[in-house]
């Protein structure tokens, strides 16, 4: 029996380079995904290298504009640059990453007969949270899915909600992943107590929340050291309030890295601490850092809890002193730390990329198969 070959087209309206969460996440996929051809729609500049996961890229020309009185004609203008695209690669399904923002509406305005399923991020619903008209975007493009996929059921009754539960049939949960076979957990773990060299990585904005890891070692008992990787709009204000709370010594700050550079430093750190206070739609970095054997002391979130369940520490999302209280019983409980070592290696086993990969392109056959012009 033939295996069908499915022709997707997808892309998200930003520079395609591995500089989000979203860029990484859909290189790991699509070259994950088997039998399937995928073309790209992205912005210039294009970084080579993150480029070969996809069989074709094509940059998108029409000038990008925000929410506000020129989003309608940009809008149009997109809209009828990707009817154009469209119209040239003829696909089978046609994958819109977020759900919500300007090529998402794009492709629902220009898809036709073409099934779509939209692939939720997690920034789109908390701009929809903030806005009426970003509200009214994403309930555009839940209306013309034919399937809305979300990492996590946290995140899949969020959309439930912001949608009026008015697509309830049309959700089902994916959960993200990584290349396992990647990562490397180190020969030696750590032994004994003691003060512990921390990680943080991540965008450093309000959302994530990085501060709250910082103020955590002006109150914990042990000398903790802490290195944050990644760059943002606070990353400044971040390196002063190290300055100004006494911990110059103790945080030190390095600039976003590329993936395998970080995975290559990852098994050189005793825990792995992730600050975001408010929505999350998965954390892959999570997950990266639990398969190369770090304990992860993490925010209690109820998306991120579903992700983790006792593989992680919990701590008050946005409370330092809870932080704090976590990361001292780490150092001073060993075995404690050891058993979250291997539920933390045996939890991200749970998420390969390889496995996202399949369950989407079996989702996108079952799609193209109920569709009225599927043939």
């Amino acid at each position: 029996m033939t295996t069908r070959l499915l022709n997707i087209l997808t892309g998200i309206n930003r520079i395609s380079e591995p500089s989000s969460g979203s860029t990484i996440l859909v290189h790991d996929l699509y070259g994950a995904m088997p039998d399937s051809h995928t073309t790209f729609l992205g912005r210039a500049p294009v970084d080579q290298a993150w480029k070969a996961a996809f069989d074709q890229m094509i940059t998108l020309s029409t000038t990008k504009r925000p929410q506000g009185p020129d989003f309608g004609p940009y809008v149009d203008e997109l809209t009828r640059e990707v009817g154009a695209l469209i119209e040239r690669t003829r696909p089978d399904a046609i994958h819109a990453q977020y759900l919500g923002f300007a090529l998402s509406l794009a492709f629902t305005r220009t898809a036709d007969s073409i099934p779509i399923i939209t692939i939720a991020h997690g920034p789109e619903l908390m701009a929809a949270e903030r806005s009426a008209p970003e509200r009214e975007v994403m309930n555009e493009v839940a209306a013309a899915s034919a399937a809305i996929v979300a990492p996590t059921s946290y995140l899949a009754d969020r959309i439930d909600h912001l949608t009026g539960r008015r697509f309830t049939d049309r959700l089902t949960v994916i959960p993200w992943g990584i290349p396992l076979s990647n990562a490397q957990v180190r020969d030696q773990p750590p032994t004994g107590t003691g003060p512990l060299s921390l990680v943080h990585a991540g965008r450093l904005d309000d959302n994530k929340s990085t501060i709250t890891a910082v103020e955590a070692l002006t109150l914990t008992d042990q000398p903790h050291h802490l290195t944050v990787i990644g760059e943002g709009s606070l990353r400044e204000h971040l390196e002063q309030q190290a300055i100004e709370l006494g911990l110059r010594d103790r945080v030190h700050f390095d600039p976003f890295l590329p993936r395998t550079e970080l995975w290559h430093r990852l098994p050189n750190f005793d825990a792995f601490v992730f600050t975001t206070k408010g929505l999350e739609a998965f954390g892959l970095v999570l997950i990266e850092a639990q398969a190369h054997g770090l304990p992860v002391a993490y925010s209690d979130l109820p998306g991120v809890r579903e992700l983790l369940g006792n593989a992680g520490a919990p701590y008050t999302p946005g409370d330092p002193c809870s932080l704090a209280l976590v990361l001292d019983g780490l150092g001073r409980d060993f075995p404690r730390r050891k058993g979250l070592i291997k539920a933390a290696i045996n939890n991200a086993h749970r998420y390969d990329i390889s496995t996202t990969g399949r369950r989407l392109r079996e989702l996108t056959l079952r799609v193209i198969s109920r569709h009225p012009t599927a043939t």
